[in-house]
């Protein structure tokens, strides 16, 4: 039997995302966050994954939003899908998705199967968005989810307060700090 574990995501910390003002703002804080984040999962034997939105430009992954627009956004090779400067991503497994939840038409359960993971903990952006859907599917899945509080952020402090109060009331996520997460995984908050 494979041993219960953990897997941290990091969730869109992507520069177009960070353009937004309210989000701009908390770049340098966020990416400190993921970064001890990712120090201490790999020093826990916690499986990374950075989770990104990538589109195609040929609209066959566009959001219905963007095709009654008519225009869509962060396409493979743009600057805006790539990570924010000074996240570090080695040692990381990356995944691409095309909607809210990293869970919709990739193999993460597949994955977090085969690694014996029954806990997520999540840390990015936004909130209100891909953080809160990726909690809400990982729950549809039966998987356990932490949200890293002071990991995560939104360009409206409003709904990232209300996500983050409903996903708790609701039993859907787990809110801890990161030095809760770092006990948890008994590593010292210098990692």
């Amino acid at each position: 039997m494979i041993e219960s574990r953990d897997a941290l995501f990091l969730v869109d910390m992507q520069n177009a995302f960070f353009d937004e003002a309210g989000l701009a703002e908390q770049q340098e804080e966020l990416v400190q966050a993921a970064n001890k984040l990712r120090d201490a999962a790999l020093k826990a034997n916690v499986p990374v994954f950075v989770i990104t939105t990538v589109h195609s430009r040929d609209e066959s992954t566009w959001t219905l939003g963007m095709l009654e627009a008519g225009e869509g956004y962060l396409f493979n090779g743009d600057e805006g899908t790539e990570v924010v400067p000074g996240l570090n991503t080695s040692e990381t497994t990356r995944v691409e998705k095309t909607r809210d939840s990293a869970w919709f038409a990739t193999d993460l359960h597949l994955r977090l199967t085969n690694l014996g993971v029954d806990r997520i903990v999540l840390a990015g952006v936004s909130t209100h968005g891909c953080v809160g859907q990726t909690a809400r599917d990982a729950y549809a899945y039966n998987m356990r989810t932490t949200i890293v509080t002071d990991a995560v952020g939104d360009h409206r402090t409003d709904y990232h307060r209300q996500q983050l109060e409903h996903l708790e009331q609701d039993g859907q996520a787990e809110l801890a700090t990161l030095e809760d997460v770092l006990k948890r995984w008994n590593v010292s908050n210098d990692a």
